[in-house]
Parts: structure tokens; C-alpha cells; sequence
């Protein structure tokens, strides 16, 4: 009979694995979730998002690159053509 050994504890259970949950939270310090219902109550009472067409910019400036000398010239080195 050949044993194979399972990657987690699959015994554990579900209220059991989430003590332990909130017990990595409390060590690491992180922040706790929200529940489900906390969110559901802060998504009902916050105002929702516009869709009016003022409340956004019109023209967003698009990023500009540059290239120093050296990258072109390593760019028109490569004589790619790309047609």
C-alpha cells in the first residue's frame, strides 16, 4: 500500500483554519477584512460614482518619451526594417 502525502492539512476544519487565519492577521499586524455585511452597508451608504460627462477630463495629455542619443543610435544601428 503506497502513501501519498497531501500538499495541505485537508483534516483541519473550516472554523479551525480560521482561527488560525486571525492569528497570522494579529502576528503580521495587518489590517482586518471587512465582512461581507460591512462592505454591503459601506457600498449602500457612500454616493455612487458620476456619469455625468463634466466630471471627466475631455483631453488627458498623453506621456511623453524620450530617447537619448545613445538609444538612437543603438536603435539605427539594428537597421530593422520593419515595412
Amino acid at each position: 500500500m503506497s502513501y501519498q502525502r497531501l500538499a495541505y492539512d485537508d483534516v483541519s476544519a473550516p472554523s479551525e483554519m480560521a482561527v488560525d487565519a486571525r492569528a497570522v492577521e494579529a502576528a503580521l499586524r495587518l489590517p482586518t477584512r471587512r465582512t461581507t455585511g460591512e462592505r454591503m452597508i459601506r457600498a449602500t451608504v457612500s454616493t455612487p460614482p458620476s456619469i455625468l460627462f463634466e466630471d471627466y477630463p475631455r483631453e488627458l495629455k498623453k506621456p511623453e518619451v524620450e530617447v537619448s542619443e545613445a538609444a538612437a543610435r543603438l536603435g539605427a544601428a539594428l537597421h530593422l526594417h520593419l515595412d
